[in-house]
């Protein structure tokens, strides 16, 4: 708990102390987390950044959820691609992240080639799956953070 504490809810803490407001502070846990686990390998710190520019979002809560929610990122790929291939009804593709890996270093493009419809049912499966966990993330945050502000910031 003294983890979770110093590096996740501490620094969420000092944001709010900066004036960052519990909406702004819920959407970018919501759409650090959801982005997070985006199917595609190396494309979630862009997207996290993307959104802070375009939506005014504070980088520093976006990058840390996104990192946070890292570990769930590759296992999720194969739920993606699952789902993704039932959302379709294309058979199941043979799925070895380790070999994936292994073959992306060995040759980008044929892996591209390979298994570019593969990555597109992953990302059609998350953009199925990202706003419904995005919201339940939102308004699970905000309460806990409105609170916390409330906290910090007494009305006289």
């Amino acid at each position: 708990m003294t983890f979770l504490r110093r590096r996740v809810w501490d620094p969420l803490v000092a944001l709010l102390k900066q004036g960052t407001s519990p909406e702004k502070l819920s959407l970018s846990i919501a759409l650090g987390a959801v982005l997070g686990i985006f199917p595609i390998l190396g494309a979630t710190t862009f997207l996290c950044f993307c959104a802070g520019v375009l939506l005014r979002l504070n980088h520093a809560a976006l990058q840390l959820v996104n990192y946070l929610v890292y570990p769930l990122q590759i296992p999720l790929i194969l739920l993606f691609v699952r789902l993704g291939e039932r959302l379709v009804g294309a058979p199941p593709t043979s799925f070895s992240p380790l070999a994936l890996a292994g073959e992306f270093r060995e040759a980008p493009s044929a892996f591209l080639m390979k298994f570019g419809w593969t990555g597109l049912r992953g990302i059609l499966a998350w953009t199925v799956v990202a706003p419904v966990a995005g919201i339940v993330i939102y308004f699970g945050t905000l309460p806990a953070l409105r609170r916390a502000a409330k906290l910090l910031r007494p009305e006289c």
